[in-house]
C-alpha cells in the first residue's frame, strides 16, 4: 500500500501547531494523528523533508501500536505453579495493520513458535490469545506480529521492533513465589530516625555533637554522621496519623541497631536496638501501634558490612584463629581488611564462611529472622544489596538473596524483601531472591532527568553518572528498557522514588513547584511501589543527602509547606483508591519532548495519566482508547471527548492531569 505523507499546520489556543499525518493514498478521507510505525523504517513514498525542530515536536503516538505487559489484564495467572497452563493476551488495534501473529516462547534451550487466536475484536481493536505451559522456573516469550509488507516485526518489552531481537528485553513469567499479598497496595514512608521525633530527652553518647532541633545540619563534611538530634521510635509512634494522612501503610526505618553514627550503618550490634531510640521495647511499641492500624513496619539490614567497632570485628582483630575472623577478608591481619570503598570504619563481609551466614541471615536463629513477626517488621530492605558477596572473583549474591528469602519465608511467610540497588538490577530479580529493588535506574533517574533544568553536564570520575536534561522520549524509553529487562513482577513491586535520604532534595533539584508536583504525581501514578522520603510532603530542602536529613519541624508548622502536603495527600489517596494505580499495567499513549500520556489498565477500571514539564503541542487521544469521559481525580478537570471521537488534553505546563476513564 503506497502512502501520502502531508504536513498539516493546526490551530489552538497557543498558535499554530505542525503534525504529520500519514494516510493510505486513496484509502481514507479523515484525518488520523502520525503513526510511529512510520518513524524508523523506510516509506513506500518519500515524504516531504522535515525541519529539525518539527522533528523533535512531533508524538511518538504508541496507542496505535499493539500492547502487552505482565498485569492481569494480559496474563491469566501472575503466579502460576511449575506446569501449569498460562493465557497471554495481546491488544491489537486495527490501526496498526496488524491483522495475526504467533507468540515465540523458550522452553528448555529452544524456541517454539505458538499459534494465536482471536479471542475477541470490536470496529477498533483485535485481542489475539495464546497459552503456553510453564515448564521452567522462568519463560520468556515475545509476539512475532505481521502488519509491513514483506516481513515480520516482534513486540517484545521495550516495544516494536523490524528486526530479530535477542532474549534480553522478553516478557517473561515465573513460577517463584509471589511477594506478599499487602506489598502491591503498599506505600512506604521512610524515616531517618534521629531526625524524624523525639519523645524525650537522652544524654548524648561520647562519639556524637550533640544539637538542639532547630540547629541546622552541618550538611558535608567528615562531622556530618556525629550530629546527634536525639530522634526516637517513640516520637515516630506519636506521629502515625500524619503518616497515614499521606495514605503511606507501610513505615520503612533506616538502620535502627546501635552504632557510633546518626545513620547506624555502621552497626556495633545486630543484637538489640540502640537504646538512644527506645531500645528493643520502642520497636515493639511502633510495631504493635502500627500493626493495630493495619499497617507495617520495614527495617534496614546491611548484609555487605558492619562497623569496626561491631563484636564480631572486634573478636576478628583480637584473634587471627578467631571464628569471627574468617567472617571478613583480611590481606594483613589485623590492620589491612576489605572495607566498603576503602572506608576502614565499614568492613565488608565474606559470605564464603558458613559461620557468618548462619549469624546473619540463615535459619531460624539468625538475625534476619530473629526481628520478624509479631512485635517485630514485617520484612527487610538490605543496604547496598548489588554489592553484597560480590569481590574480585567470588560473586555470592545470589546465594545471599536466595538464602535471606529462604529464611524470612519460614519464620515469616507474609514478608516483604526489598534491596538497594542504584543501577541494573534485573540479573537479580528472576524471583526468587529480592522481592524488588530500589527503583533508581529504571524510575528516580529517568524522572530525574525529564524534570531538572538544562545545564552544564559534568564528566567526573567516581561511582555516580550525571544528571542531564532529558526529553520525554529518553524518560519513556530508559524506563521501559529497564522494566522490560526483568519480570513484570519484579517492576510491580520496585520501590519507586524521587528523593531518598541518600539524594539531594526534589525540591531543591528542581525549584518549580510545579515541576515537583508532577514529580509526585508520576510517582503516585506508575507501577511500583511508592517510597515518601519522610519531609518532603512539607517541602523541606537539602543539596545532598546529608543536608536533606534535617529534623521535621513539627513544632514550627508555619515552615511547612501546606500546599505541598495537600497535594501529595491528595494524590497518593487516589492511589490508594485505585486498582488501576495500585495493580493495572502500563501503556504508553503518546510521548513528547515535553509531555508523556499514559494508561494504568485494571480488569475493573483504567485511569489516564497526562503529564508535562511545560507547555506543549496539543495531545490528542482517541475515545474508542480511553472512553468518552474523562472524569478528573486529584484535582484535575473533567475532559470529554470533542465531536470527532478526540480528547484535547490541556496543554500548558508544568502539569500533570489524573482521570477516572469511562464510557
Amino acid at each position: 500500500m503506497s502512502l501520502v505523507c502531508r504536513e498539516e499546520q493546526r490551530h489552538s489556543a497557543a498558535g499554530a501547531v505542525n503534525m504529520i499525518v500519514v494516510t493510505p493514498r486513496a484509502a481514507r478521507t479523515h484525518r488520523q494523528p502520525w503513526s510511529p510505525v512510520w518513524e524508523s523504517h523506510r516509506w513506500v513514498d518519500q515524504p516531504p523533508a522535515r525541519s529539525a525542530a518539527l522533528e523533535v515536536r512531533m508524538a511518538r503516538v504508541s496507542w496505535q501500536q499493539p500492547h502487552h505487559d505482565g498485569s492481569a489484564t494480559y496474563v491469566s495467572d501472575l503466579a502460576p505453579n511449575l506446569g501449569d497452563e498460562v493465557t497471554v493476551r495481546l491488544r491489537v488495534p486495527r490501526a496498526s495493520k496488524v491483522t495475526q501473529g504467533l507468540l515465540r516462547v523458550y522452553i528448555d534451550g529452544e524456541q517454539e513458535l505458538i499459534a494465536t487466536v482471536v479471542d475477541r475484536e470490536d470496529e477498533d481493536e483485535l485481542w489475539l490469545r495464546a497459552s503456553f505451559r510453564v515448564e521452567n522456573p522462568v519463560v520468556n516469550y515475545r509476539w512475532l506480529l505481521d502488519g509491513i509488507p514483506c516481513g515480520y516485526q516482534w513486540l517484545n518489552g521495550t516495544g516494536l521492533h523490524r528486526y530479530d531481537v535477542t532474549d534480553a528485553s522478553d516478557f517473561r513469567i515465573t513460577t517463584h513465589a509471589p511477594p506478599p499479598t499487602w506489598a502491591a497496595d503498599a506505600v512506604l514512608y521512610q524515616i531517618f530516625p534521629d531526625r524524624f521525633a523525639k519523645s524525650i530527652e537522652r544524654e548524648a553518647p561520647p562519639w556524637a555533637m550533640p544539637h538542639s532541633w532547630d540547629d541546622p545540619v552541618i550538611g558535608a563534611g567528615p562531622e556530618t554522621s556525629y550530629q546527634y538530634y536525639g530522634g526516637d521510635l517513640d516520637g515516630i509512634r506519636a506521629h502515625l496519623d500524619h503518616i497515614a494522612s499521606l495514605a503511606a501503610n507501610v513505615v520503612y526505618l533506616t538502620p535502627i541497631f546501635p552504632a557510633r553514627s546518626n545513620h547506624r550503618y555502621d552497626a556495633w550490634s545486630f543484637d538489640h536496638v540502640d537504646p538512644l531510640l527506645g531500645g528493643d521495647s520502642a520497636l515493639a511499641r511502633l510495631s504493635d501501634a502500627l500493626h493495630a492500624r493495619g499497617m507495617r513496619l520495614v527495617g534496614d539490614l546491611t548484609t555487605n558490612h558492619c562497623g569496626d567497632n561491631h563484636e564480631w570485628f572486634q573478636r576478628a582483630i583480637a584473634d587471627a584463629s578467631a571464628e569471627e575472623a574468617r567472617y571478613f577478608t583480611f590481606t594483613d591481619h589485623p590492620d589491612q581488611y576489605v572495607s566498603w570503598f576503602g572506608h576502614p570504619s565499614l568492613p565488608k563481609f565474606d559470605h564464603r564462611n558458613p559461620g557468618l551466614r548462619r549469624a546473619l541471615y540463615e535459619g531460624p536463629d539468625s538475625i534476619v529472622a530473629r526481628w520478624l513477626g509479631p512485635g517485630g517488621l514485617d520484612g527487610w530492605r538490605i543496604d547496598v544489596a548489588n554489592m553484597t558477596a560480590r569481590l574480585g572473583t567470588t560473586d555470592l549474591n545470589h546465594m545471599v538473596a536466595t538464602t535471606i528469602r529462604a529464611t524470612m519465608s519460614a519464620v515469616a511467610p507474609d514478608s516483604l524483601l526489598l534491596a538497594e540497588h542504584s543501577h541494573d538490577g534485573s540479573p537479580d530479580l528472576l524471583g526468587d531472591g529480592w522481592h524488588g529493588v530500589m527503583n533508581y535506574a529504571g524510575f528516580t533517574r529517568p524522572l530525574w532527568q525529564w524534570l531538572k533544568a538544562a545545564g552544564p553536564v559534568p564528566f567526573e570520575p567516581g561511582p555516580f553518572t550525571a544528571i542531564p536534561r532529558m526529553p520525554g522520549t529518553s524518560m519513556a524509553s530508559a524506563m521501559r528498557a529497564f522494566a522490560a529487562a526483568s519480570p513484570w513482577r519484579a517492576t510491580a513491586h520496585a520501590m519507586t522514588l524521587v528523593g531518598s535520604h541518600d539524594t539531594i532534595r526534589i525540591r531543591t533539584m528542581l525549584g518549580d513547584e510545579s515541576l515537583v508536583t508532577v514529580a509526585f504525581g508520576l510517582l503516585a501514578t506508575m507501577p511500583g511501589i511508592p517510597m515518601l522520603w519522610s519531609g518532603d510532603e512539607i517541602g523541606q530542602e537539602g543539596v545532598n543527602g546529608e543536608d536533606g536529613r534535617r529534623p521535621f519541624p513539627w513544632h514550627d508548622p508555619p515552615k511547612w509547606d501546606q500546599q505541598r502536603l495537600a497535594t501529595m495527600r491528595a494524590q497518593f489517596r487516589v492511589r490508594a483508591g485505585s486498582e488501576a494505580l495500585r495493580h493495572g499495567g502500563l501503556r504508553w499513549l503518546a510521548v513528547t519532548d515535553d509531555a508523556v500520556t499514559f494508561l494504568r489498565e485494571a480488569q475493573s477500571e483504567s485511569v489516564l495519566v497526562h503529564a508535562s514539564r511545560g507547555d506543549h503541542d496539543p495531545v490528542r487521544i482517541p475515545a474508542s482508547v480511553v472512553g468518552d469521559h474523562l472524569a478528573g481525580l486529584a484535582g484535575s478537570a473533567d475532559v470529554s471527548a470533542g465531536s470527532d471521537g478526540m480528547h484535547d488534553l490541556p496543554t500548558s505546563g508544568p502539569a500533570i492531569g489524573i482521570w477516572g476513564c469511562h464510557a
